[in-house]
């Protein structure tokens, strides 16, 4: 129960939270789309401009999900206006012909679609915009109205609007550069805690970052505040949250030294410490961390030349003047430093934008000096396939509305865009979840049919009845379909529709017949293209995308250990080989990934042939991260070359790696002749982590660390965590 305040004001301890968050949009909504719709109805006696002042209203009011407070879908509505009044123009102008509102509806609706590439939001009013062409795209082909369909539109979304904005507001969640903040708060205090007697973190320490390192997962932020878009601003934001976690990960990881670190390695942990903590200031809107970046980056030379110093008198003393353990602390401390850097570089970019002055590298953020069109342009390209579950999804809900939209102009069904619309609403990502929608919206349909015709058989054509019973009604409808279910939502709007065309015409029952008539043949519609496009969803998808994500990864991972088991001398095009490609496959398995968590694990009412039962898909995610910054960082100038025993080794294990990174792939990604018989896919304890070559310098233990953190992330990608 919700101990909130009521939709009124009220207490609510007896009022399940879902109907409070439900009733405050019900409410703004239904006083704005009533509201405009009296005004142009009844006050201007404009009837069209007060049907799109209230379709308006609840398209992006009750159809859209765009996610945020109040005041942040406010911002959405006023960029989105424009927009929508394009879409009224382009849908009036096409409707002239059956042919030409068909091929429209292809368009436009594939690319209101494909919009989810631009983060949350952009997908939450996508739906609201696809209605707002579909309105218009229907007879009668009326230009001169178009004048009062604009201004209803303008009307509907600019009330709609500021009830976003002034009615019951929610309160702000968190934002994400506050969660980040705190997590990089805890790292602070674990570099300062590594940094000084005794070396090492408490187990209220490791609780502590763990948990700030949790608040960062996609899935613990809310819908709003995840930085998803292509936009600067977001990917720094992501770069933010992605360096905040593998920072922690890799101070937790530090091994305890036996006796003092020694100067260098406490420097740098404690310049580590004011960056971090600098960082989270500058998350906060403070100032720039300039300094603090240029002190770590300072101590991060100087280690990474004593490491990499002068041979030592003894072999066993390795190439630097230091036993091996001492090495490897030295390269596990300098991987914690190029996170702490890249940290800081990216929680000022995430603030400044271009006015950012902390130095940023290229490569990891090549991002950071490229026009917005070309960051929107890259997004759309990494999408634009097959593969692509947003891709997927357009396609799909493009041709199911271009095929509604061609069968109500060849049946010219009565009200056609109501088949359309339900063609929408109806059409979900799996065939499964797509016909269990279809049942219960059509049950939900008639049953809202029975009780419009017997409405409209009492009332007959006294317009007051419906005019006090439609506010009434959509306060019900927009507070209690919501929670209960898209029954409950197609049967109260079936009762809202009536209510509204009974006050634009004189309607008898029949209205309610030719309801049930569209919904039936949109639901058909939306079945079909269940069946005939992607109908697994993100289901198969993840795991052709997480293996071919691990298959790339390996490569990088074989063209990584090479080169660095040569000192660099080994070419690679492109600086880092497959880089692109690696990219790509990150951008479709997170937007799988995403997709994935939303949809049921049963195809078709019975459970569908799973990947391995149990996948921590995140840990796929993650690995592919690891990959792919540890492999620019290892390839940055200049190179130590390893002697023949320690390049030997190196180059093997690498191998080594690679190759279980593709048994993982493979496991996840069976064709049709993989053997059948169980493989161990991951060791964790290989031997060649414990190799110590007296001819190994620091970038052989650095290339090590990161093959061991790999090692790690295939090991939990087999773990018990079931998938999604």
């Amino acid at each position: 129960m919700g101990d909130a305040e009521g939709v009124w004001g009220v207490a609510a301890r007896s009022v399940p939270a879902a109907y409070v968050a439900s009733g405050r949009r019900a409410v703004r909504v239904s006083l704005v789309a009533a509201g405009g719709f009296f005004l142009f109805r009844y006050g201007l006696d404009r009837p069209v401009a007060a049907t799109y002042a209230l379709f308006a209203a609840i398209a992006l009011g009750g159809l859209s999900r765009i996610p945020g407070t109040g005041r942040q879908r406010a911002a959405v509505l006023v960029r989105t206006l424009p927009v929508c009044l394009f879409l009224v123009v382009v849908g009036t102008s096409l409707s002239v012909r059956t042919w030409s509102a068909v091929v429209g509806m292809l368009v436009v609706g594939f690319w209101l679609a494909f919009a989810a590439v631009g983060g949350p939001r952009a997908a939450g009013a996508a739906p609201g915009l696809q209605l707002l062409y579909i309105l218009p795209s229907f007879p009668p082909y009326d230009p001169g109205s178009l004048g009062e369909r604009l201004v209803g539109t303008a009307t509907g979304l600019a009330l709609l609007a500021a009830a976003e904005a002034l009615i019951l507001a929610e309160p702000d969640p968190p934002p994400y550069e506050e969660r980040a903040a705190v997590a990089a708060q805890a790292a602070a205090r674990c570099a300062r805690r590594l940094a000084a007697p005794p070396y090492a973190l408490t187990g209220a320490d490791r609780a502590a970052a763990q948990r700030a390192g949790q608040t960062l997962r996609p899935l613990t932020v809310p819908e709003a505040e995840r930085p998803a878009g292509p936009g600067r601003r977001a990917r720094a934001l992501a770069h933010t949250g992605l360096a905040t976690r593998t920072l922690l990960n890799r101070l937790l990881r530090l091994r305890t030294w036996a006796r003092e670190p020694g100067p260098e390695v406490t420097a740098v942990l404690s310049a580590v410490a004011d960056l971090a903590a600098a960082t989270a200031v500058r998350l906060g809107g403070g100032p720039s961390p300039v300094a603090a970046y240029e002190t770590l980056a300072v101590a991060r030379a100087r280690l990474s030349a004593v490491s990499a110093g002068p041979c030592g008198s003894s072999p066993a003393a390795g190439v630097a003047g230091f036993p091996p353990a001492v090495l490897r602390g030295h390269a596990a401390v300098l991987e914690v430093a190029d996170a702490a850097l890249a940290l800081g570089t990216a929680a000022d970019l995430a603030v400044g934008g271009r006015r950012a002055a902390v130095p940023v590298p290229p490569g990891r953020f090549w991002y950071a000096t490229t026009w917005a069109p070309v960051l929107w342009w890259h997004r759309l390209r990494g999408h634009a396939g097959r593969r692509s579950v947003l891709f997927q999804n357009a396609a799909r809900i493009a041709l199911a509305l271009t095929a509604a939209r061609l069968v109500a102009g060849i049946d010219t069904l009565p009200h056609g865009f109501w088949a359309t619309l339900a063609t929408l609403t109806l059409t979900r990502t799996t065939l499964g979840e797509t016909w269990r929608t279809v049942r219960v919206a059509v049950a939900g349909t008639l049953a809202g049919a029975l009780l419009a015709a017997l409405t409209l058989t009492l009332a007959g054509t006294d317009t007051r009845v419906y005019a006090v019973l439609l506010p009434v009604w959509m306060l019900l409808a927009f507070t209690v379909g919501p929670v209960r279910g898209v029954g409950w939502a197609q049967g109260l709007f079936t009762v809202l529709v009536a209510l509204v065309f009974a006050q634009l015409a004189p309607s008898t029952w029949r209205l309610a017949e030719v309801r049930v008539l569209d919904v039936l043949v949109g639901s058909a519609i939306g079945a079909v293209f269940g069946v005939l496009a992607w109908p697994r969803g993100a289901h198969d998808e993840l795991r052709y995308a997480a293996a071919d994500l691990l298959r790339r990864a390996a490569e990088i991972v074989v063209a990584t250990s090479v080169s660095a088991a040569h000192g660099g001398a080994v070419a690679l095009p492109s600086g880092v080989p497959g880089q692109r490609s690696l990219h790509r496959s990150l951008l479709l398995a997170e937007s799988a990934y995403a997709q994935f968590q939303s949809e049921p694990t049963h195809f078709g009412g019975a459970p569908r042939r799973p990947p391995p039962a149990t996948v921590d898909w995140q840990a796929t995610l993650i690995a592919g991260h690891h990959t792919l910054w540890g492999s620019q960082r290892l390839l940055e100038p200049p190179l130590t070359t390893p002697g023949p025993a320690a390049a030997a080794s190196l180059a093997g294990l690498g191998e080594r790696v690679a190759g279980r990174m593709l048994l993982v792939s493979a496991a996840l990604d069976p064709g049709g002749d993989t053997p059948t018989a169980p493989v161990r896919p991951v060791d964790p304890d290989l031997a060649e982590f414990a190799a110590e070559p007296p001819d190994a310098p620091r970038l052989y233990y650095a290339t090590l660390s990161w093959l061991e953190s790999l090692t790690a992330d295939l090991t939990r990608i087999d773990s018990t965590e079931r998938a999604g």
